[in-house]
């Protein structure tokens, strides 16, 4: 059966998100120069000795910051007004001569004039909208020849829709929803019959869970007929195995009937459908208390992990370390540590959980589980990045199978990654999972935490885990 092509972004080298922030700062400069220039050119043509250039430096980082700040109000400095072909003098000079002012009330306000000379403030405010103007014309012929070649794009954004409303995107509509006037696109079947149609639809949705996985795609956007009730259905079930942000677009026939001003501000007639499960900067914070903790911990704890280990060496014949193969982050599999407390190593499509008095736990076994210490190597898993000290326990491969089937909500827990513990575990909630309600209730307690995280919350939930561990409940 014919696959669905994955299309490739092979010619994009500038994200068109980074546009606004080039633009700005080449204005930045040119201020900065041009006041520095001013000044240094003034006292050069009146024969004084050239002085200290901080003032004008300050001068001019403050005159970028009050010109830019108006500018950017305005999108003056976004993708699709920035790609227009017509200067926009009029605006440039407005704000610049109200800018100029602002400058001279400062100066009087501060009793700060003595430090500039009035030839060289002149000479400033005449010469940096030359600069501002010429380099605007520079930035748009670049601009535009930048987008007839595809050299700016977004490669963190990914479109899936129909093939008639993608047909319909136009520039303007691409640079308004993604900010860039192309992006990688998949189009779900156009067939007659309802039953190809949904199996054609399925490998195009995981042609699509490959690609964001494999590309580190941050967004998705759909944009389907807001009447297709049956795709929506569909696409949004796929959607939980795919940690991204997704949004949907407005079709056709609602864009037809709104007048509204494109900006990459404000994502205008767009409905979240998927948050995103943490921000760049709550991962960052996330994986440094990560790093840092189960540093400390195995530094400490090193002589624990050495004796379990000869006690594990002695006891029984087999390996000290146990691995076994779950699924983390984004459905990604790694190999888990633990020590070995039974005399099986399972890690197949069929595995038994181990229940109280279990025949198959060694004698040192036993109460290594009642501690929890069989789970200390997984430090080496968080150091690793394969897994964090607070998440969604993974549970086995043949496991995971059978609940992902089971459960709509499972593959969510796949949104953040897998912990040493989680809300659930310091609830009770830990253990074998003898029944499917055992599993709802557990996976219930775990989209909670995904939805509602910040770094107290793990606070909380190792505090917890410590008294947890104490009471050895469900521990066997």
């Amino acid at each position: 059966m014919e696959q669905p092509a994955v299309p490739t972004r092979d010619s994009v080298v500038l994200s068109g998100n980074l546009i606004p922030y080039v633009l700005s700062t080449a204005d930045a400069l040119i201020i900065l120069f041009s006041c520095v220039g001013a000044g240094l050119g003034y006292e050069y043509l009146a024969g004084y000795r050239a002085s200290d250039l901080l003032p004008y430096c300050a001068l001019g980082l403050l005159a970028a910051f009050i010109h830019i700040s108006r500018m950017s109000g305005s999108g003056y400095y976004e993708l699709f007004d920035s790609a227009k072909p017509t200067v926009e003098i009029t605006e440039v000079v407005v704000v610049w001569s109200m800018t100029g002012l602002l400058l001279a009330f400062f100066a009087f306000l501060f009793k700060v004039s003595v430090f500039f000379s009035r030839g060289a403030f002149i000479g400033f405010y005449v010469v940096t909208p030359v600069g501002l103007l010429g380099v605007r014309k520079l930035t748009k012929y670049w601009l535009s020849n930048a987008l007839v070649h595809d050299v700016i794009g977004r490669r963190d954004v990914v479109i899936l829709g129909d093939r008639t409303e993608l047909d319909a995107l136009d520039q303007r509509d691409m640079l308004g929803f993604v900010g860039a006037p192309s992006a990688v696109q998949f189009a779900l079947s156009d067939e007659c019959d309802p039953n190809a149609r949904e199996a054609a639809d399925r490998r195009t949705l995981a042609s699509l869970s490959n690609f964001v996985r494999q590309n580190d795609c941050r967004e998705l956007l759909v944009i389907l007929p807001w009447h297709d009730s049956a795709r929506f259905d569909l696409v949004r079930d796929y959607l939980k195995t795919v940690p991204i942000a997704a949004r949907l677009l407005p079709d056709m026939r609602v864009r037809t009937l709104t007048s509204y001003v494109w900006s990459a501000r404000q994502r205008v007639l767009t409905v979240d459908i998927q948050r995103a499960p943490l921000t760049a900067m709550e991962r960052l914070v996330k994986r440094g208390m990560d790093i840092v903790l189960s540093s400390l911990a195995l530094l400490f704890l090193s002589p624990v992990l050495l004796l379990t280990a000869v006690a594990i060496k002695i006891d029984s014949p087999g390996p000290v370390i146990f691995k076994q193969s779950r699924k983390g982050f984004n459905g990604k599999e790694f190999v888990m540590f633990k020590f070995r407390t039974m005399t099986v190593q399972e890690n197949g499509p069929d595995i038994v959980q181990a229940v109280r008095n279990d025949p198959r736990v060694t004698r040192v076994g036993k109460p290594l589980r009642a501690a929890s210490i069989d789970e200390l190597p997984q430090f080496l898993n968080v150091l690793r990045g394969e897994m964090s000290l607070i998440g969604p326990r993974p549970h086995a491969l043949a496991h995971d199978s059978y609940f992902e089937k089971a459960l709509r909500e499972y593959a969510f827990r796949h949104h953040v990654k897998p912990g040493m513990t989680g809300w659930a575990q310091c609830n009770g909630a830990r253990g074998a999972t003898p029944s499917l309600e055992y599993v709802k209730e557990r996976v219930k307690l775990d989209l909670w935490y995904i939805n509602n995280w910040s770094l107290w919350l793990d606070v909380q939930i190792l505090i917890k885990t410590f008294f947890e561990v104490l009471r050895k409940r469900n521990a066997y």
